[in-house]
């Protein structure tokens, strides 16, 4: 057969010889023939590469001058699978560079190893991001090759002789695989070597002594893995380094303090890791980017070490660092972190001098005195957060004059006084964010000026008078935040592009709830409790689509309370002429729940800024449609016609499901918004009871905005494939989907129970025995360690939050959402990732500043969930994380009682102690460091321990 194959191909280049005799006249027989081969092989289409023309014209196709011979293939996304046309390659002895990066290969064969690796000229050999496994191969005989990439793929095992054969490699990257074993330095032929990426594995040990006997490395990226103990003060002797990263990892001891005499050195990670002792004095010296957040660091900041006149980005966030601000700062600053330190005294007049300054950030500190008026020349200045501080006195009005400031965080401190016009003449923000001050005076009529606010967060001040009139034309506004304040008067118009929340609590509001409202029909959380409101309350706010939570307790209303859908928490009590329609219309309040005067307040504030962009409202405008039900006719009470089906597909082969799905009856259910059952962040679930009887869940995702990442109907199709074979019990898998033009329905088992968050906190919270909260945490433990071990590689959660976590029933949740990974594209975005990436409340704190979702992230949001067991609250509480507000009462184990939903810790003594050996696995998933939290398998195996 090879022979045949041989002679036709032979006979077909003679033909074309023939016919087009100028065609190969410049590349060797041997050469031209070997490139006919590949193109028969790899069968691409006529406009990659035509048979008809020179193989040099060919997309990816590198030749020599005068097009003699070939010397370099470039193929990156070119959908290639099959690693048959390998050993092909290699008979193109002229081959200096070969690209097959973005593919999806899964192996490289030891033909090809053996072959290509006797090319002496072959310089560059990329592999990465495709699907390779198994152990590295052996690369022994590439003598003259200088750079080898396999990063982004799951190749595992150790790596130590496979790479010893290399005599002239300069650039080896191994980064994002599954590698084991210790650091790999025995390039020992290699001298030459100037990078080496291994970041993103699983290596252990230590920093070899020996990675200084590479006197060229000028990048040693050894970030996300698992190694251990000191660096060694020989890598200081590494004299053309440029690039040392060793974040995420267990590192610890103190910094090297020669690394300072690294001339060439500019950048220096070592965030996320154990660090303690001091920081070494001068060790900015010659640094551009220092970064050393997320460390055990004590100590005063060094006097000289913002003076480096190189220096553009310092982070020192969330250390144990005190003593003052140093008052010498390099002009050449664009970003400065300090937060979360121990750091107290004035802000010092000189940060005023920084006129580069773009993020400055000095929250959560101790920090004192007034807000400096030199910072009115840091006219750069795109993020200001002084939050959680001890700052006194007014809000300067020259922060005004901060014309490309786009986000201003001054909550939690000490200031007094009125809202200064001035601040309302910043054209760009998009967050303001005073709140929990002593702020007095009324709320300026002229901050209807911020056309481009999203976030609007006053609450918990001394604010007097009515929401002025012209706030309903700010049509960016997602969120309007007013609660804990002495405002009074009516409620006026409210813009109606609304979305995350509006929070009137805890004023002085009078008369009746307006029908203007029901125009919020993106709206998720309405807060007007503890206020003078009276009248009934309007048929009209049932109408509004995408409405979670509604809270009017403790008011003055009358009359009969209207039937809102079922998915829609209602918080009516304290109000003693106010009537259920029904027995069961809305749920009674718990004692517990009844005495509270202070309703929890979700307030959905993203935790921090990104370190490379600017928060915006795109993305937030973008993912709250994922929540909008199409719903423009829907309150006509007209009937939508069924969506047009472009593919449907059953997934599941168990016999019971496949005889009862049935499409067509789904998509009638789906075009009716009165079959909503429930919602998440990113989809709607309906109940779709099927001629047969049986009841399955339909969930739509919406596809027009762009963010499903695999460009096609046909590929996501095939990625739902592959998570139809998924089985396990605690994961929703899904079992069939319809595609549409503009969206996607997948099918799943009917969970009877609905979410966690409506068990835990709605009617059957009081209810929710230890034991199904127990059970609870072993399953949701189990579903979410199987998805981060699927031997196709880890599937990761976007969103891990009380919502997304079904129940069968009392004791048997199910992992929702797990298709996200596939669908969602957050790079896509232009503006803030966090509400792609997960709830407020369940968000780690480190994705704003590595914008990855990672195992580590899922296994924070999994501590979140396992606190709301526990303490019975909700993730966002009374304007504060659950995971914040834990930490700050846990400091001492003998008040953790105090924080254990009493209702059931108090059943008995050896439920208190079992509660208290779960919370300490909570707090170690939530811990602020990655690395001190534990692997899911660990998180599964202590909680089954917990006893």
């Amino acid at each position: 057969m090879t022979r045949y194959v041989q002679q036709r191909t032979s006979l077909f280049l003679s033909f074309l010889f023939l016919l087009f005799p100028s065609v190969f006249s410049q590349l060797s027989s041997n050469q031209a023939n070997t490139m006919m081969n590949l193109c028969k092989l790899l069968n691409l289409s006529d406009s990659l590469w035509d048979a008809t023309k020179d193989p040099c014209s060919w997309k990816g196709v590198r030749c020599s001058s005068g097009n003699s011979s070939v010397t370099g293939l470039f193929l990156p996304v070119f959908g290639l699978s099959n690693s048959n046309f390998l050993p092909v390659v290699c008979k193109i002895e002229t081959l200096q560079a070969l690209d097959l990066s973005n593919n999806r290969l899964s192996s490289i064969s030891d033909e090809f190893i053996n072959d290509c690796g006797r090319i002496d000229g072959l310089k560059l050999l990329n592999f990465s991001k495709n699907l390779l496994s198994g152990p590295l191969p052996a690369f022994n005989v590439f003598v003259g090759l200088e750079s080898l990439d396999l990063s982004f793929n799951s190749l595992s095992g150790n790596v130590s002789l496979q790479v010893d054969g290399f005599h002239a490699l300069k650039s080896l990257n191994l980064s994002s695989n599954m590698f084991t074993g210790p650091i790999p330095v025995n390039l020992r032929k290699s001298l030459m070597l100037e990078e080496l990426q291994l970041s993103m594995n699983n290596f252990q040990g230590t920093v070899p002594q020996e990675i200084a006997n590479y006197q060229n490395l000028k990048l040693i990226d050894l970030s996300a893995n698992n190694i251990e103990g000191s660096v060694p003060t020989s890598i200081g002797n590494l004299t053309k380094l440029r690039i040392l990263l060793l974040s995420d990892n267990k590192l610890s001891g103190e910094i090297p303090a020669n690394i300072s005499n690294i001339t060439t050195l500019y950048r220096f990670a070592a965030n996320q890791n154990k660090f303690g002792g001091t920081i070494p004095s001068g060790i900015t010296r010659y640094l551009s980017f220092l970064d050393l957040s997320y460390n055990s660091l004590r100590g005063p900041i060094p006097t000289g070490l913002l003076s480096g006149s190189n220096l553009q980005l310092v982070d020192l966030s969330y250390n144990l660092l005190d003593g003052s601000l140093p008052a010498n700062v390099s002009e050449s600053l664009i970003r400065l972190r300090l937060g979360s330190n121990r750091l107290n005294g004035p802000i010092p007049p000189s940060f005023g001098t920084l006129d580069k300054l773009t993020y400055l950030e000095l929250d959560n500190n101790s920090l004192t005195n007034e807000i400096p008026l030199q910072l009115r020349s840091c006219r750069s200045l795109a993020l200001l957060n002084l939050a959680q501080n001890e700052l006194t006195g007014p809000v300067p009005a020259l922060l005004g004059n901060l014309g490309n400031l786009q986000v201003l965080k001054l909550q939690f401190n000490n200031l007094s006084g009125d809202i200064p016009l001035e601040i309302t003449q910043l054209q760009l923000l998009s967050t303001l964010n005073i709140s929990w001050n002593s702020l007095t005076g009324s709320i300026p009529s002229s901050i209807s000026n911020l056309q481009r606010l999203a976030h609007l967060n006053l609450q918990g001040n001394n604010l007097q008078g009515p929401i002025p009139a012209t706030i309903n034309s700010m049509d960016t506004l997602l969120e309007v935040q007013l609660g804990q304040n002495q405002l009074s008067g009516t409620i006026p118009m409210m813009p109606v592009k609304l979305q995350i929340a509006l929070n009137l609590s805890t004023n002085l509001f009078q008369g009746a709830i307006p029908e203007t409202l029901s125009r919020l029909t993106d709206l998720e959380i309405l807060d007007l409790s503890n206020n003078n409101l009276s009248g009934e309350i309007p048929e009209s706010l049932t109408e509004m689509e995408s409405l979670n939570q509604l809270i009017l307790s403790n008011n003055q209303l009358s009359g009969v309370i209207p039937d809102f859908k079922h998915y829609v928490s209602l918080n009516a009590s304290g109000n003693s002429r106010l009537k259920n329609n029904t027995a069961t219309n809305t749920p009674q309040e718990s004692p517990k729940k009844r005495r509270s005067v202070v309703v929890p307040v979700v307030v959905a504030v993203v935790a921090a800024v990104l370190a490379v962009g600017i928060v915006s409202i795109i993305v937030l405008s973008f993912s709250r449609r994922f929540l909008k039900v199409n719903d423009q006719q829907s309150q006509s009470e007209e009937n939508l016609p069924p969506p047009q089906v472009i593919q449907g597909n059953l997934l599941t082969t168990n016999g019971i499901h496949r005889p009862s799905i049935d499409f067509t009856s789904a998509m009638e259910v789906a075009a009716d918004p009165l079959n909503i059952e429930l919602k998440t962040r990113f989809s709607t679930y309906y109940k779709a009871t099927m001629p047969s009887g049986a009841n399955y869940f339909v969930k739509k995702l919406n596809w027009s905005d762009k963010i499903f990442q695999l460009g096609s109907h046909n590929k996501f199709g095939q990625e739902l494939e592959v998570l139809g074979k998924l089985s396990n019990s605690n994961v929703m898998t899904p079992l069939a989907y319809v595609l549409t033009v503009d969206s996607a329905y997948l099918f799943y088992e009917y969970a009877e129970k609905g979410t966690l968050f409506d068990v835990l906190h709605g009617k059957l919270g009081d209810t929710l025995d230890w034991a199904s909260r127990y059970s609870i945490a072993v399953g949701v433990a189990q579903g979410l360690t199987f998805l981060h071990g699927c031997s196709s590689g880890p599937i990761l959660l976007l969103d891990l939050s009380s919502r997304n976590i079904l129940l069968k029933s009392l004791k048997e949740p199910l992992v929702g959402d797990i298709e996200l990974h596939k669908v969602i594209d957050p790079t896509k975005s232009t503006g803030s990732l966090s509400t792609v990436a997960g709830s407020v409340g369940y968000i780690p704190p480190e994705y704003a500043y590595t914008m990855r979702v990672t195992m580590a992230g899922n296994v924070y949001s999994f501590g979140v969930v396992l606190l709301e067991l526990l303490t019975g609250k909700p993730a966002v509480s009374e304007g504060t994380e659950l995971a914040k507000w834990v930490f700050r009462n846990t400091t001492q184990q003998d008040r953790w009682d105090g924080i254990l939903d009493f209702n059931i810790s108090r059943t008995s003594p050896a439920v208190r102690s079992h509660m208290h050996a779960v919370l300490k696995i909570a707090l170690s998933c939530v811990s602020v460091s990655t690395e001190a939290r534990p692997k899911m398998k660990s998180v599964l195996r202590m909680i089954l321990n917990a006893r």
